[in-house]
């Protein structure tokens, strides 16, 4: 099997997709894919090539709730002239075969229910040549300084907006995530006496200097207020605003932190 390319380069397309499903009320009950997106990124440039999305009619429309606990939720409604898996399931297979897959917690989840959807019709599964699961990844090389580490924290994190659990604005999520953590890593990584990270324990003081009758006097702050000292040259968080790199925190050391 040869892995679909991108340009001359020869590089293998990187697909980022995500499912939507029902959510099982009883033991032994599987999950129904009601929804599945994706986008196709060059590699090279992570530029969109090509996107996808469908709803999807599962059999039984009863496993489908009348209404949605999700703002923008799926609902048996929306689901109901849907075409079934088996109708798109040829799509599914050509933008998903022989290219990387990208997702977050793709390895557990959404992987799972795709092979269990082309079982269920009697068609092989599309195979990947490569697996990005973002939540590994990003656990690893960024660590929780974003919190519980779930798409809907991260986008909230970089100021990207709430996550609509609907799967090609969850994907392009995905791909913008992964974008502001790079950044924010290699600009750790070019200063790294400077622009390194840690999670702060306690409440520490620092030296702040202010001019009283035209002479300076030096006096400790508590870093632990809401508005923090903007000295250039002192310790201190950079405030996140929309469409910031992050948290940068100076003089610190670099804390990676591993695993769930």
């Amino acid at each position: 099997m040869e892995a679909s390319t991108s340009g001359k380069e020869g590089y293998a397309e990187i697909v980022f997709f995500d499912i939507e499903t029902t959510v099982p009320n009883e033991v032994g009950k599987r999950f129904c894919v009601l929804e599945f997106g994706a986008i196709v990124v060059c590699p090279r440039k992570l530029v969109e090539l090509e996107s996808y999305s469908t709803l999807i009619r599962p059999k039984d429309l009863s496993v489908v709730s009348l209404r949605s606990g999700r703002v923008d939720g799926i609902t048996r409604g929306g689901v109901t002239d849907a075409p079934f898996f088996e109708e798109v399931a040829d799509k599914i297979f050509s933008i998903m075969n022989g290219k990387v897959w990208a997702g977050h917690n793709i390895r557990r989840f959404d992987c799972v229910r795709i092979k269990e959807a082309f079982a269920e019709i009697g068609r092989p599964a599309p195979v990947p040549v490569g697996m990005i699961d973002s939540l590994g990844v990003l656990t690893e090389k960024f660590g929780r300084r974003a919190g519980n580490m779930k798409m809907a924290t991260l986008g909230t994190y970089f100021g990207l907006g709430q996550q609509k659990h609907r799967s090609l604005d969850d994907v392009r999520m995905n791909l913008e995530v992964l974008k502001h953590c790079a950044t924010v890593l290699f600009l750790e990584s070019s200063l790294p006496s400077v622009l390194q990270y840690r999670k702060w324990e306690g409440s520490p003081t620092i030296m702040t200097r202010s001019r009283t009758n035209g002479k300076l006097t030096c006096r400790s702050e508590d870093t632990s207020r809401k508005s923090p000292p903007t000295s250039i040259g002192y310790q201190r968080t950079v405030p996140h605003t929309r469409g910031s790199l992050g948290k940068l925190y100076i003089g610190c050391k670099l804390v990676n932190i591993v695993g769930l």
